[in-house]
């Protein structure tokens, strides 16, 4: 990024920060992942390599970005209570270590975020294969849907991590 680029970002994010640091806090009304945030939404645009001059409703765009990025937190923090909700159910001795936890939460995270766009269903039939160890009759009994249709649904779910796989 040349320097003309990297001043005009910096006059953009001068000009918008505290209006979007407080806009974020009214809906997380927690200061620390405000900031957090609002650092991620400049960083997002930094990455995209944006021209400020080309946005022509700061505002709407910045809370849009904080908007998919608030939503991003929310689902990470629910799939790390309900992986924590069931490593609560395993006896002491099995339960994975501080470490192994943060490595899988970040693992859980990632393939949400590969599933993501899916219909709830297909994701469930992925996750119940995939993590429960489920056989294709165990999840079809457990959804109420034909093994042809766990089978199709796995095949969606698979070609999607497979996109994504390509893309990185």
């Amino acid at each position: 990024m040349d320097s003309t680029s990297t001043r005009k970002l910096g006059f953009f994010f001068s000009d918008h920060h505290r209006w979007l640091l407080q806009h974020i806090f009214k809906r997380l009304r927690n200061r620390a992942d405000a900031e957090d945030t609002a650092a991620e939404a400049f960083c997002q645009m930094l990455g995209a390599r944006v021209d400020p001059d080309s946005i022509q409703q700061p505002r709407a765009y910045l809370s849009t970005i904080a908007r998919r990025l608030i939503f991003d937190r929310h689902r990470r923090r629910q799939l790390e209570e309900a992986y924590l909700e069931r490593l609560a159910l395993l006896p002491e001795p099995v339960a994975p270590s501080a470490e192994e936890q943060l490595l899988l939460i970040e693992a859980l995270v990632a393939i949400d975020k590969v599933l993501d766009g899916l219909p709830a269903v297909v994701k469930a039939t992925f996750l119940f294969s995939q993590l429960d160890g489920m056989s294709y009759v165990d999840i079809a009994a457990r959804l109420q849907i034909s093994e042809r249709t766990v089978s199709r649904y796995m095949k969606q779910a698979l070609r999607q991590c497979y996109l994504c796989e390509v893309q990185a």
